[in-house]
């Protein structure tokens, strides 16, 4: 574990439970929900970086330049978040952390995040880079915000003008829509500014990242989930915004949260 300070601020980092941000309070509120209950599910709880593919990869399988590739269906049917969440990381410094993708990902290489505090924002870079040969990839992070903090109820405001229809296994079938009114488990694009979180009277929370496309879960009673992604869930199939990372061309993204009271 390993705790940055600044200001009124404060982000705890788990390097043992896949690198997750396993705690990050502003002015003495809470944001994430803990592992209270929840450690047994690694998906569940925190925010945790999602490496070397974001969301769902249809059936766990996919091919690339003629190899078939078969995953571990931890979502059945599909294989879902990558393969980092479940590992423990390298604490390589002040903030920053690495992991190998692990046994269950064909190609060798590696994760790097970089967590940055400030008084009024918090900025993570994930990098994930390969060893030898070219792979397919995509990357994003799953933070899980409570729903309630300070005793007030998160209000959301999703500037997206597009999302990605998903069919009845949560896939997105390829097809961009007008966005539908909540709840959602879905992947947005062609956003116009940064998703917000209104706490009334608490806080004002803006996830804003170079990535594309966010996916929004706001089903369960207790959280709301955000998840900045490279690309929409199953690029590794429809190869829709899919990075090829080579040793020369690591993929790298950031999120940065920016935090102040209401006006």
């Amino acid at each position: 574990m390993e705790t940055l300070e600044a200001g009124g601020a404060s982000v705890t980092i788990d390097h043992e439970h896949g690198g997750r941000l396993s705690s990050l309070v502003v002015g003495g509120n809470e944001l994430l929900i803990d592992a209270m209950g929840r450690s047994d599910d690694p998906t569940s709880w925190g925010c945790f970086p999602l490496a070397p593919f974001a969301g769902r990869i249809r059936d766990g399988r996919f091919s690339f330049e003629g190899r078939a590739v078969t995953l571990p269906r931890n979502h059945p049917p599909h294989a879902i978040h990558g393969t980092t969440h479940v590992q423990p990381w390298e604490h390589t410094g002040p903030g920053t952390l690495r992991c190998d993708l692990g046994p269950d990902w064909p190609w060798a290489g590696h994760a790097e995040q970089e967590v940055e505090l400030t008084p009024t924002s918090l900025t993570l870079t994930l990098r994930v880079e390969t060893t030898a040969d070219a792979m397919p990839a995509t990357v994003g992070w799953h933070p899980w915000f409570r729903r309630n903090v300070g005793g007030a109820d998160a209000e959301i405001v999703l500037p997206a003008e597009r999302m990605w229809r998903r069919d009845d296994t949560g896939i997105p079938d390829g097809t961009l829509v007008t966005p539908t009114t909540g709840p959602w488990d879905d992947c947005f694009t062609a956003l116009i500014g940064p998703v917000e979180l209104h706490w009334p009277g608490v806080l004002d929370l803006y996830v804003e990242s170079d990535c594309e496309h966010v996916v929004v879960f706001d089903e369960p009673v207790g959280a709301l989930c955000v998840e900045p992604q490279s690309a929409p869930p199953d690029a590794h199939n429809s190869e829709q915004d899919l990075s090829i990372v080579t040793p020369d061309e690591p993929l790298v993204h950031r999120t940065t949260w920016a935090w102040s009271a209401p006006g």
